[in-house]
């Protein structure tokens, strides 16, 4: 992806090294990631399962990155400012504003209105104070243990987040919470499938915008494709237990993740991306 030299988003909130008291979802390590990732990953409604209020800073010493970090914490920012670009756009063809969402960079661990979070959650939205939460750490895990390397991969991930932003501003999230309490567990699971699956979509809405104004370089979207698939879970259950089990998914299945990152990246608007009334993902 053609980034650098660009400007970043104003809305980042560095929290690096501000590793917060209490107790934290989950180990260390991709062993706790995959864990999660069955329940969480990518999005969702990471209220339902973060730990409760935290406690203040657990250490006075400075946070010093890496070269590399800091260049991944460039990158990131460019990629939300790139969202903010065309997320506003899209929001005013529709009538309606944009309101852009925070991007909170953390190291270890974090507090959020959601909830208190380890590393090991991978990246999260918060509706209740429209957040996105991200450890620069998970783009190792991305590269290493989930075998989707390039910066545009990273970039999905953020894109991601950004979507159940979106949703959130359109009362998608809403609605969904509402029905968690009326639906069967195997239900309800479904619901959030098709709610990740949107996200996906609207990633490939963003990715779209992205090549339109020359920032996508070639393998961009094979990287983004990629990770999509990288993160169904089917694919994961079979990592994590050696078989998957369809009623207890979450998120939708690599292939179906893919699909709709795709049809988003083809459409390049919210028109085509209601998967609450598709019949088939």
């Amino acid at each position: 992806m053609k980034w650098k030299g660009r400007a970043g988003s104003k809305n980042v909130e560095d929290r690096r090294g501000r590793g917060v008291g209490g107790p934290v979802l989950a180990g260390g390590g991709i062993g706790g990631l995959l864990i999660v990732l069955l329940i969480t990953f990518l999005g969702g409604d990471p209220g339902a399962i973060l730990g409760g209020e935290g406690g203040g800073d657990s250490s006075s010493e400075p946070y010093v990155a890496s070269e590399r970090e800091e260049e991944l914490a460039d990158f990131v920012s460019v990629v939300l400012a790139d969202t903010e670009e065309v997320w506003s756009e899209v929001f005013a063809e529709e009538g309606m504003e944009y309101v852009e969402p925070t991007l909170v960079l953390f190291s270890e661990s974090v507090q959020s209105a959601c909830g208190m979070a380890g590393a090991a959650t991978g990246p999260f939205y918060c509706p209740a104070d429209s957040k996105l939460y991200i450890d620069l750490s998970f783009y190792d895990e991305l590269e290493r243990q989930f075998n989707a390397p390039g910066d545009f991969a990273m970039a999905y991930v953020v894109a991601h987040e950004v979507g159940h932003h979106v949703q959130n501003l359109l009362g998608v999230l809403g609605d969904v919470q509402q029905a968690r309490n009326q639906l069967s567990e195997t239900e309800y699971n479904q619901l959030q499938v098709r709610l990740e699956l949107q996200a996906d979509y609207l990633s490939g809405v963003w990715a779209h915008h992205a090549q339109g104004m020359g920032y996508l370089e070639e393998g961009d979207l094979e990287e983004a494709l990629t990770a999509a698939s990288a993160v169904g879970d089917d694919t994961i259950q079979k990592r994590t237990r050696g078989y998957a089990v369809p009623e207890s998914f979450t998120h939708g299945t690599s292939e179906q993740r893919k699909e709709w990152f795709y049809k988003g990246f083809q459409a390049g608007d919210l028109n085509s991306g209601n998967t609450f009334d598709a019949p088939e993902l």
